[in-house]
């Protein structure tokens, strides 16, 4: 049956248009139930025995939540217990358009065979489409909708059959009006809460729940503690007007009276609004979209030096003595420095709240079920929530959802959604370390394991007719220890006209993953896998990453070949690139490629490749720094892994060695070869990489510190910054280049990848390149997977297809990746300052030397060169009268007591895990030497370690 929906729309130009479309009602719809003998349908979905324990519904029934249900109380829906659920196309439909990651939620609920949610395509159903009445607004028309498919279903399953008695089905909503419709129409309606707290068997559901409006108010006083926030009407008037602007909400980690608000001006200018005291942040919560007010500039502050955790014991909504004090001392602090533009939030654009990690503060108050959140990432505000399950969760990583913020109320108020495990243990700490950076973790579904090819899997002769066939050269990958997942291999060899010939064999895992597919969606979202100490997360699955695409020594592989002729001055004669298939005849690592250069009784293939490479290495090396390429320091250490318990028994700083050097020039190389032959093909989409040149105010910490041993540093060009951090030396102090590389790497920017079509600066300021990408490590980063797509359209070995011309969605692209980029970095950080806190709670207290590196206002900030660890030294004391301290801004130095420290200064300090606080533990630093009385501390009697093997270096 066909019907045909009109309706008029305006155009640009002012005209109206009428637009029908046609809507085709169905007979052949089935209602997706065992019981059903009616509809003929294959297979079905909901059980029979449709049974969970509740006081108010005590026959077997199916339930039916409106969309308001799913939209607020997905956490519920999700748990394991609520099952034989009908999802109406009209509730799909409306969760699509007002919450994407609620909708695919639902998505993976219906697709999940456990769960037995079922959706049922009432909007095509003979019988259960209806009209939109004259009058009747949307939302009513889709509140009418869901009554009658639920009364569709109610008749539907009582002429079923006979052993379908007893079978009902329940509708679930919070709309007053609604439920009282339905209660006429003879429904079977209950609100969600009532529902959820008649299931006696699964009392701890009810901590899920999220609070409605009704009950938002309930739990916070009658004071007003905040201002109204302005409807959106009001906010997009203002906007337009110039009163307020918008921006991203991003509060400070050490200030929580404190935030700033990123504003995005046109092109690439931004600014900052800094918003200062409770009233001002009108609860707004990291990362919302908000309209800021800017207040007159006779009320500018400047950024608070103070350091204020909301922490202890709840505030009462009431009292608001102590945070005026503390918001005073905010005000008399910042009266010092330079003013910043400041503003008050006024409304809320878009809130960005997700679930949080973090641990419950117990009440005091005995019998209570309201307890404070509070989450691990200092930047969000404590959570009041309702929990019947208190002491089983006190010293529990827990998840809590924000449910709202009513201006009553001192914190927001939200619900439990699940445990992760105890507080402190390593698998509860790396689960909250992923979800709190955002890190894709889950194992990979079906649907893109589906794409993985069938094994046993071999090089079809079709494959090789396409290829070049390079497996007789002498072809072999250099990596770190352990490493399974080869992205690229090199090879050098001698021509017969005395050039030589070098490749880069890069793994070809777009052959593997074709665009569109499951596979391809998922590695796109993850973007990059995220190396954790002890465990790794794969952007694709482990039949790729460490065995099919990996460059593993004598098995056949197919690759993407970048082959340069070139003499051996280095210079680039010829460039060709292929698609190929090669056979590695060596996987070393760089300690073991290091030793076959070093030792002159070899000379075989294999080393006589190697030296090649390492020669022209040096050479291309030599030209890049004399281009300007910087060469920076930053720490990295690696532990070493107890094999049975995992602990990390060693830490020390990685070496680095000629031959990393000389895998890392080629990879450079090749990307850049490749950039500038995909711009060349395709100057709008070209997938290519970026590293702005700082702002001269980022050096200001550099030249400070060099200034203060007399050394000079320009940083006019990179080049002139590269020339002066060489013969930068100090006398007697053969570290100070390197803590001076280690400062520069600090000013430096983030480079970010960008579609060519959209941005006109290529320019790469730490390679000194004009252009740039990512072409080598396809197996760990999408961003590859995309250049060699391009590279194969532009070398006719491989067809296109629209999104890759698309410099819209190439730019979107670029974005996620950008975000997934960084978000693993952070976790990159977080694992080796987890794996660092496991190494000193075993050690006890270590004695060691070590460099400041910045100085505070009341803290000095140390490099331990040994363990390349960070930590601060604080001078404040909490209960008692602090030293006497003078902090000059200009040196910068902090004289404590009779003593200046300056950047650079040698001192010794003791390191401890301070674990008071199990949620925040810190590595402790107090300083032994130079001895400050009162200040310092005497050097503790330390145990002699037992010497641990060195597994691996």
């Amino acid at each position: 049956m066909l019907k045909s929906k009109t309706f008029v729309r305006k155009t640009r130009s002012g005209g109206v248009m009428k637009i029908v479309r046609e809507h085709y009602l169905r007979d052949d719809i089935w209602c997706g139930s065992e019981v059903c003998a009616e509809c003929k349908q294959e297979s079905t979905v909901l059980q029979r025995d449709a049974c969970i324990e509740s006081n108010l519904c005590s026959y077997p029934h199916y339930v039916i939540p409106d969309t308001n249900v799913v939209l607020h109380q997905i956490d519920v829906l999700e748990d394991p217990v609520i099952r034989n659920v009908i999802i109406l196309q009209t509730v799909l439909q409306e969760v699509r358009h007002r919450s994407a990651p609620v909708y695919k939620r639902l998505k993976d609920m219906i697709h999940e065979k456990e769960k037995f949610f079922y959706a049922f395509t009432n909007e095509h159903h003979r019988e259960t489409f209806i009209e939109r009445e004259p009058g009747e607004s949307a939302n009513d028309r889709n509140d009418r909708a869901i009554r009658v498919a639920a009364q569709w279903y109610s008749q539907h399953l009582k002429t079923s059959e006979s052993d379908a008695d007893g079978l009902k089905v329940v509708l679930l909503t919070n709309d007053q009006g609604n439920k009282q419709k339905a209660e006429e129409s003879g429904l079977l309606v209950y609100k969600c809460e009532e529902y959820i707290k008649s299931l006696i068997g699964n009392p701890e559901l009810v901590d899920r729940l999220a609070l409605s409006n009704d009950d938002k108010h309930d739990i916070t006083s009658s004071k007003v503690l905040f201002p109204e926030h302005l409807p959106l009407s009001k906010i997009q008037a203002g906007i337009k007007s110039g009163a307020f602007v918008q921006g991203t909400f991003r509060a400070s980690r050490d200030n929580y009276l404190e935030a700033t608000v990123f504003v995005q001006g046109d092109g690439e200018e931004s600014t900052e609004i800094l918003i200062q005291g409770l009233q001002n942040l009108n609860r707004a919560v990291y990362q919302d979209v908000v309209a800021v007010q800017l207040l007159p500039q006779n009320q500018w502050v400047a950024p608070s030096s103070v350091v204020l955790q909301d922490e202890g014991a709840a505030k009462d909504d009431n009292e608001e003595e102590k945070e005026e004090d503390e918001e005073k001392a905010l005000r008399i602090s910042a009266a010092e420095a330079a003013r910043k533009p400041t503003g008050k939030v006024v409304g809320i654009i878009k809130r960005n709240w997700r679930p949080f990690c973090g641990m419950l503060n117990i009440s005091q108050i005995k019998e209570s079920t309201r307890h404070l959140f509070t989450p691990a990432d200092r930047r969000i505000p404590r959570i009041r929530i309702e929990t019947r399950q208190a002491s089983t969760l006190a010293g529990q990583r827990i998840m809590v959802a924000i449910d709202g913020w009513p201006k009553h109320s001192r914190y927001p108020n939200g619900h439990f959604v699940r445990s992760l495990g105890n507080a402190g243990e390593k698998d509860t700490e790396q689960e909250v370390l992923l979800l709190e950076h955002d890190v894709p973790h889950q194992d990979f579904s079906q649907a893109v394991l589906s794409f993985l090819p069938k094994m046993p899997w071999t090089i079809t002769p079709e494959d090789m007719a396409r290829r070049e066939d390079l497996r007789n050269l002498t072809v072999c990958s250099v990596d770190p220890p352990g490493c399974t997942d080869i992205d690229d291999a090199l090879h050098c060899r001698e021509l017969d006209n005395g050039n030589l010939e070098v490749g880069v064999h890069i793994a070809d895992v777009s052959h593997f993953i074709r665009p569109g597919n499951a596979m391809d969606r998922e590695a796109a979202n993850r973007g990059t896998t995220v190396y954790l100490c002890g465990k790794r997360i794969d952007m694709v699955p482990e039949l790729l990453s460490s065995n099919l695409c990996s460059l593993r020594s004598n098995v056949e592989r197919l690759a993407f070949s970048c082959i340069w002729e070139m003499n051996h001055e280095a210079e680039i004669l010829k460039t060709q690139f292929t698609k190929s298939v090669i056979n590695s005849k060596a996987s070393l690592t760089y300690a073991e490629a290091q030793m076959r250069i070093d030792d002159t009784t070899k000379n075989d293939d294999i080393t006589k490749s190697l030296r090649g490479l390492n020669k022209l290495a040096k050479i291309l090396k030599r030209q890049r720094i004399e281009k300007g390429a910087l060469t920076l320091s930053s720490l990295e250490v690696r532990f070493h892994i107890d094999s049975e318990t995992h602990d990390p028994i060693d830490l020390q700083t990685k070496e680095l060695m000629e031959t990393n050097s000389m895998v890392e020039e080629f990879m450079l190389l090749a990307n850049i070869s490749v950039a500038q032959k995909i711009y060349d093909e395709f100057p709008d989409c070209a997938m290519l990489r970026k590293h702005p040149a700082p702002p001269p105010s980022n050096y200001d910490i550099l030249l400070k510190a060099a200034k203060s041993k007399d050394v000079e540093i320009h940083t006019d060009t990179a080049k002139a910054l590269a020339d002066s951090l060489d013969v930068a030396r100090v006398d007697g102090f053969p570290y100070f280049n390197t803590l001076l590389r280690i400062l520069a790497t600090r000013c430096m920017m983030q480079a970010v990848y960008f579609c060519s079509g959209m941005d006109s600066d290529f320019h790469h300021y730490g390679l000194a390149s004009p252009i740039y990408t990512h072409f080598t490590s396809p197996i760990r980063r999408y961003a590859d997977i995309i250049v060699h797509r391009l590279l194969a359209v532009a070398i006719a070995a491989d067809s296109t297809y629209p999104d890759l011309m698309d410099k819209q969605k190439q730019s979107a692209l670029a974005n996620n990746l950008n975000y997934r980029h960084k978000m693993s970095q952070y976790a990159q950080r977080a694992s080796v300052a987890f794996h660092t806190q496991l190494f000193f709670k075993s050690r006890g207290i270590l004695n060691e030397e070590g460099f400041v590196l910045f100085v505070r206002k009341n803290a000095i900030i140390i490099l331990i060169p040994k363990f390349g660890l960070e930590g601060t030294v604080f001078f404040d004391a909490k209960d008692k009268a602090g030293p006497k301290l003078v902090f000059d801004e200009e040196g910068p130095t902090l004289k404590v007591e009779q003593h200046t420290f300056r950047i650079f200064d040698k001192v010794k300090v003791t390191i401890s895990l301070d674990a008071s606080n199990i949620q925040h533990q810190k590595i402790r630093m107090s300083l032994i030497d130079p001895v400050i009385p009162g200040v310092s501390v005497p050097a503790p009697e330390v145990e002699p370690q037992a010497k641990k093997p060195k597994l691996d270096r």
